[in-house]
């Protein structure tokens, strides 16, 4: 693998899902960040690193991010870049993987690497341990939880984060009802298992202007160079564990769901880090509230 991490900032952003009050979000863009491009509509490869129940659910993702005029999403079916613990990806691409990561609060999670604004690479993991239990063992929770995390890949934050109100019809908002209907909030629900206009239009927001550069499927300059040098210790701890950092903020009911952790300096001089964002399960088995 690249040991390169120090050069940028990653950002990690965890989907698992309990009872919060916090409301909508006129904007849901993950801060300025997205990936660098000279025009619209772009390709963005994504590599397919998934055992076969989840990859009718990449399809239904790819095929409802498509529906954007900017986005091209390109699946490559079966085509592993990492190992499915790590899911490291590559510069340029996106990397979904699934795996039996643990009781560790957490359906899925969405992390991209960062260069000033721009995403140099993404991943997201699909957590095993809670799918296989009959709570998420469905496709509703599937569907949204994939659609979701790969959503935050491009630069998509939450619509909204309060889990027992009226569904918005969008991936993007959480709930502990995805598909809507009978159970939910309201028996009007949408289903929150696919992205809404709102979304799309979030989509065009974000990539409103074109840049000079790319970080589509392109080797960084200065990625390069710092693949070509020995790795610092940060750099290697990274690569052998799943260390967060330190809370820097919490949820409605006090759990810490930000996380920061210093990787170092880049080549200008600034501060780099690892952020990480978690929300936890409703009620999973195993989960304190707290961080593993």
């Amino acid at each position: 693998m690249s040991f390169s991490h120090v050069w940028r900032r990653s950002l990690v952003v965890a989907v698992v899902l309990v009872v919060c009050a916090v409301p909508m979000y006129a904007n849901h863009a993950w801060g300025s960040y997205h990936w660098a491009r000279t025009a619209n509509p772009f390709t963005l490869k994504v590599n397919d690193n998934l055992t076969a129940i989840w990859e009718p659910y990449l399809s239904e993702a790819q095929s409802d991010w498509n529906r954007s005029t900017v986005l091209d999403l390109d699946v490559r079916w079966q085509n592993p870049l990492s190992s499915v613990r790590k899911c490291a990806s590559v510069t340029g691409q996106i990397e979904v993987c699934n795996a039996k990561y643990g009781q560790n609060g957490w359906l899925g999670i969405a992390g991209i690497s960062v260069s000033g604004s721009h995403i140099t690479k993404g991943y997201t993991k699909l957590n095993d341990t809670y799918f296989e239990m009959a709570q998420y063992n469905t496709p509703a929770w599937r569907r949204m939880v994939t659609c979701q995390e790969i959503g935050h890949d491009f630069g998509l934050a939450h619509q909204d984060e309060t889990f027992d109100n009226v569904n918005l019809g969008s991936c993007m908002d959480y709930t502990n009802d995805p598909d809507g209907g009978a159970g939910g909030a309201s028996s009007n629900d949408p289903s929150n298992e696919h992205p809404n206009q709102h979304d799309y239009d979030q989509i065009q927001t974000i990539y409103s202007h074109t840049d000079s550069t790319t970080t589509i499927a392109a080797v960084i300059d200065s990625m390069a160079k710092a693949a070509s040098r020995p790795p610092t210790m940060v750099e290697i701890l990274d690569a052998t564990d799943d260390d967060w950092g330190t809370a820097v903020g919490y949820d409605g009911h006090g759990r810490p769901n930000r996380f920061a952790r210093p990787t170092g300096m880049n080549a200008d001089g600034e501060l780099e880090f690892d952020l990480t964002h978690v929300t936890w399960a409703i009620d999973a088995p195993g989960n304190r509230g707290d961080h593993h």
